[in-house]
């Protein structure tokens, strides 16, 4: 009996064990997706040709990365609204000089609102691969909603201050917040590692 009560014990115990092994596993999983999550402020300029150029903030750390956009020119999709775009987005990680890509749409006119693109069929093949390409690799999610439109000389005041180069482009100017989940410079090797 007594050999019975210690099999059951050792038994609970293991239970107990794995148990603690499972939610130290959640535990973990949330952990690091959440370190791989950057939220902060970005400062967009949207230029006439379609083109995108700014900054995001990640808080709080304060730790400033360059984005850069270029809007990819195919066919739209007949069941797309007219403000429909999509843009092979780069993030630049200035202090390691290394990029990363990933697909995005763009909706809204002035101010723009930017995620992730579900699929990209009906798109020309090139643009379906890279969309394709990119998911396989690393999920790379993107969210930014603008709060704030700058137009005309506020737009230009606010380029003279943090876009230089921009100046007299006639860019529009988008603040708002920004997440940025799975981006990992670790695994790139420089900006020479790019696929187009």
């Amino acid at each position: 009996m007594e050999e019975k009560d210690e099999l059951t014990q050792i038994d609970k115990v293991e239970e107990d064990e794995q148990g603690v092994c499972e939610a130290e596993n959640v535990t973990t999983e949330g952990v690091e997706e959440e370190r791989s999550k950057m939220e902060g402020m970005a400062s967009i300029a949207l230029l006439p040709d379609g083109s995108i150029s700014g900054h995001f903030v990640r808080l709080p750390h304060s730790v400033c990365y360059g984005i850069h956009g270029t809007e990819l020119a195919c066919e739209r999709e007949c069941s797309r609204g007219e403000d429909y775009r999509l843009v092979k987005l780069t993030i630049i990680d200035f202090n390691s000089k290394k990029e990363q890509d990933v697909v995005v749409e763009r909706r809204g006119h002035d101010a723009a609102r930017l995620c992730n693109v579900d699929h990209a069929h009906g798109w020309e093949k090139d643009v379906v691969n890279l969309v394709d390409q990119k998911h396989q690799k690393n999920k790379i999610v993107i969210s930014f909603e603008c709060e704030t439109l700058k137009a005309d000389e506020a737009a230009e005041e606010h380029v003279r201050r943090f876009m230089p180069k921009l100046t007299g482009l006639d860019a529009v100017v988008n603040i708002g917040k920004m997440s940025i989940t799975g981006l990992d410079f670790n695994t790139v090797v420089g900006p020479t590692e790019q696929s187009s």
